[in-house]
């Protein structure tokens, strides 16, 4: 993946293998560095084909982006999913590989919580039981006396964007809202007038049971015959977030002893196959996976997805990405300057390193402590990592290849006053060991490195570093100045630092171009020299 400051004039394929707005097309093949391919009918050998030479795929739920999809893929560099769920699509896959998966996760929140609203009243009303047997030329009214939800307990699980615009909506026909979701405070959730409890408590209680929730180990098979059973007697279902939430056999069961009184569900285990007794029974209301299917919500996914696209591979803004801390255009105008530095200090000490990696400590003083400091972190890593390992490593991927060798990240923010502001601090960390860097972004962007394993050494990072360890001695420098005039490389400055009452410095040669191998083992014979390594940034 290119940098985020590259400017890339290549013409980069879209491939788009699902249904999305006109809007979406349109915006994307007004570009004039796009070539946009729509193919909505592929197979999946058609599909790893077409997919090679793609720098963006677009998708909602029908196209399954498998790993072996990305791994065939060679330019691919973002995977956008028209809509909120991502399941159909292998982030872990994607992030090895260094792809951005981006969703739009609220592009069809009212759609979605309208049709989870219209499932709950047709199970009280049962509107479509009386619709198909008036169909079928019965005229009986006492076989679906209906209940009213004035009064009734809706129970949401999950109250994001959707939980919530469905409890104002059930709140409107004067029902009791309570809530599991234990990444909303309570203060929040006053604020919508919904009352939080326990997973437990809330299926005991509920009338209704509405879920929204994303699907993933924690969440599958959520609601089994044990949660089923716990349920209130009489209560009804409500899916219109992920098939995989609820066990289907269970839920089939549950009906079929009157236990639970219905289900409205529009997502499946194994779409598009649907249990036979859930599709076959007068208790349920099934719909094709159509809830954030209305004219509106489909323009604005699809619309909204392209922009995101293209804005990553024009300019690298990186919004609702699920593997990859999101960046508005402010933000990445903002970070720049410390994404330079992280990746400059990131790359210098990933060169250096001598040590084992065990941990590596991102520590951020002055403004980074007051913003997102998340996608710095990132670009540090990749740098850091580049050095030491074969694999293609960059900032999607580089925390997933850190976890998978056992390297822990620990990032802070530090309030405390240094000589510098808005510093970056880098320590690698052994169990015997550790080296340190910091650097600093000074007036007008001026990034600096500001010392090495504590010792100050204030210089710029410039293209070609020479770095000495050595004995605190006179005369380094005049030895090591005389081995560069003698091979015709000019030094641009050099800076010695010195740790008080130790018996070594550091000293930091920023030079006009690289110094050859033969020259640098000319310099580690200086009788004073413990160590010369030359960083190219």
């Amino acid at each position: 993946m290119e940098s985020m400051f590259q400017d890339n004039k290549t013409i980069m394929k879209i491939l788009v293998t699902d249904s999305i707005s006109e809007d979406g097309i349109e915006h994307l093949r007004g570009q004039p560095d796009f070539e946009v391919a729509y193919r909505s009918d592929l197979s999946p050998d058609d599909l790893l084909s077409e997919i090679r030479d793609a720098d963006a795929l677009i998708v909602r739920s029908k196209t399954k982006v498998t790993s072996d999809v990305i791994e065939a893929a060679q330019r691919l560099r973002v995977i956008g999913r028209a809509g909120a769920g991502v399941d159909n699509i292998d982030q872990e896959a994607a992030t090895r590989k260094g792809v951005v998966v981006m969703n739009t996760p609220g592009g069809n929140s009212i759609s979605v919580a309208e049709h989870a609203f219209a499932l709950m009243l047709s199970l009280a009303r049962k509107i479509p039981f009386a619709h198909a047997s008036l169909r079928s030329g019965n005229w009986d009214k006492s076989r679906f006396v209906g209940q009213e939800l004035q009064n009734k307990t809706l129970g949401v699980v999950g109250l994001g964007k959707i939980g919530a615009l469905l409890s104002q909506r059930a709140q409107s026909f004067y029902m009791k809202v309570i809530a599991f979701d234990p990444f909303v405070n309570e203060e929040h959730a006053v604020g919508l007038g919904v009352q939080l409890t326990t997973l437990d408590d809330l299926l005991s209680q509920s009338d209704f049971v509405s879920l929204h929730l994303p699907l993933n180990e924690k969440t599958k098979g959520l609601i089994d015959a044990d949660a089923l059973k716990s349920m209130k007697r009489g209560a009804s279902l409500i899916n219109t977030s992920r098939g995989g939430l609820v066990v289907e056999a269970d839920l089939a069961d549950a009906l079929e002893s009157q236990h639970l009184a219905g289900a409205g569900l529009d997502v499946f285990e194994e779409e598009p196959e649907i249990h036979s007794s859930l599709l076959s029974s007068d208790q349920t209301i099934v719909t094709p996976h159509i809830a954030g299917s209305t004219v509106e919500a489909q323009s604005k996914v699809g619309y909204e997805i392209a922009v995101q696209i293209a804005n990553y591979l024009q300019h690298e803004v990186i919004l609702n990405a699920v593997n990859f801390p999101s960046m508005t255009s402010k933000e990445m105008e903002d970070l720049q300057p410390y994404v330079r530095l992280g990746e400059k200090l990131g790359s210098f000490i990933g060169q250096i390193s001598q040590i084992r990696i065990s941990e590596i400590g991102l520590r951020y003083y002055g403004e980074l402590a007051e913003i997102n400091y998340k996608p710095v972190s990132n670009y540090i890593l990749k740098a850091i990592l580049k050095p030491i390992l074969t694999e293609e490593v960059n900032e999607v991927n580089a925390r997933n290849y850190a976890k998978e060798r056992g390297i822990s990240i620990i990032e802070t923010v530090s309030s405390r006053e240094r000589s510098y502001s808005n510093l970056i601090s880098i320590q690698l960390r052994s169990p015997q060991q550790m080296e340190w860097i910091e650097g600093a972004v000074l007036h007008q962007g001026a990034l600096r490195l500001v010392s090495l394993d504590g010792i100050p050494v204030e210089t710029q990072l410039d293209e070609h570093i020479l770095l000495i360890r050595n004995q605190d001695k006179p005369g380094v420098i005049g030895q090591v100045g005389t081995i560069l005039g003698e091979a015709k490389i000019n030094i641009a400055s050099f800076v010695l630092g010195r740790d008080r009452g130790q018996p070594h410095a550091v000293g930091v040669v920023n030079t006009d171009s690289s110094v050859p191998e033969k020259v640098l083992d000319q310099i580690r014979t200086a009788s004073a020299v413990q160590f010369a390594r030359v960083v190219r940034l």
